[in-house]
C-alpha cells in the first residue's frame, strides 16, 4: 500500500478501546477514560499524576500533565506549570482549557530518562503492495530540556532508538527491549485491522517506565 496511504481513525478512544479488547496488549495500555471530573479526580487519586489530551489531536498539542502536590494539585502545559489549592480550581482551569473539545485521562508513566530527560519511541508500520505488514522505523524521541513532551515539533531529539534504549535503560536491554515493541506492534496491528479494514500505517508511541516496564500510549494512522 505505501507511505502515506490507508483508512484514517482521529479518534484515540476508538483504537484504544480496540487494543483493550485483547488481554495481552491491554496489559500494556496505562489505564484511560475519557475526561470528567469524577474520573479526573478519582485517577488523580489513584495514581498521583495523569496525562490528559486531546480524543482527536496530533504533534503534543493539548497536552497536559496533572499532578497531586501535598494538598493542592498541579499541571504543566509545555513549561508552564500552575498550581492549585484545590480540586475544583484545577477542574474548572482544565475545563476552559479544552475549549469544548473530547478529552482522554490517562494514567501518567514515569519514564525512564537520559540526563533527566525523558525518552519515548515510534514504531512506524506499513502495509506493502503484496497485503503484508512491515516494521520500517524504530526512532527514539528525546523530549527538549524542561518539557515533557517528546514530539519532535516541539523540539524534541530523534535517536536512533536502539541508542535511546541503551543510554536510558542499559545495553543488555536493548535486544528484548525492541523485540517485545515488535510483537506488540504487530498483534495490535491484527486488532486495529480487523475492527478498521483498510488503514494501511500506522504509528505506535511507546513508552520504557523507571522499572523497565513497555507502555503503548497511542497508535496514529498517520504517523509522522
Amino acid at each position: 500500500m505505501g507511505e502515506g496511504q490507508g483508512r484514517q481513525l482521529a479518534s484515540k478512544w476508538a483504537k484504544t478501546s480496540a487494543l483493550l479488547s485483547h488481554n495481552e496488549i491491554a496489559s500494556h495500555i496505562p489505564p484511560t477514560r475519557m475526561f470528567s471530573s469524577d474520573n479526573l479526580r478519582s485517577m488523580l487519586q489513584a495514581h498521583g499524576m495523569v496525562v490528559i489530551k486531546p480524543v482527536v489531536g496530533a504533534g503534543g498539542h493539548g497536552v497536559i500533565k496533572v499532578t497531586r502536590e501535598g494538598s493542592g494539585y498541579a499541571y504543566t502545559y509545555y513549561a508552564k506549570k500552575r498550581h492549585f489549592g484545590s480540586f475544583d480550581g484545577l477542574y474548572h482551569s482544565l475545563n476552559g482549557m479544552r475549549k469544548g473539545r473530547r478529552y482522554l485521562i490517562q494514567k501518567g508513566i514515569r519514564l525512564a530518562t537520559i540526563k533527566g530527560r525523558p525518552i519515548d519511541y515510534r514504531v512506524k508500520h506499513v502495509k506493502q503492495a503484496d497485503g503484508s505488514w512491515a516494521i520500517t522505523a524504530i526512532v527514539g524521541r528525546l523530549a527538549r530540556q524542561g518539557l515533557f513532551v517528546t514530539n519532535l515539533c516541539r523540539g524534541g531529539t530523534r535517536l536512533n532508538g536502539s541508542e535511546g534504549i541503551r543510554l536510558s535503560v542499559s545495553s543488555n536491554a536493548v535486544a528484548g527491549k525492541k523485540q517485545q515493541m515488535r510483537r506488540l506492534t504487530r498483534l495490535s496491528t491484527e486488532v486495529l485491522e480487523r475492527q478498521f479494514p483498510g488503514i494501511g500505517q500506522l504509528g505506535f508511541d511507546y513508552g520504557i517506565d523507571k522499572n523497565g516496564k513497555i507502555w503503548i500510549f497511542e497508535v496514529n494512522t498517520r504517523p509522522e
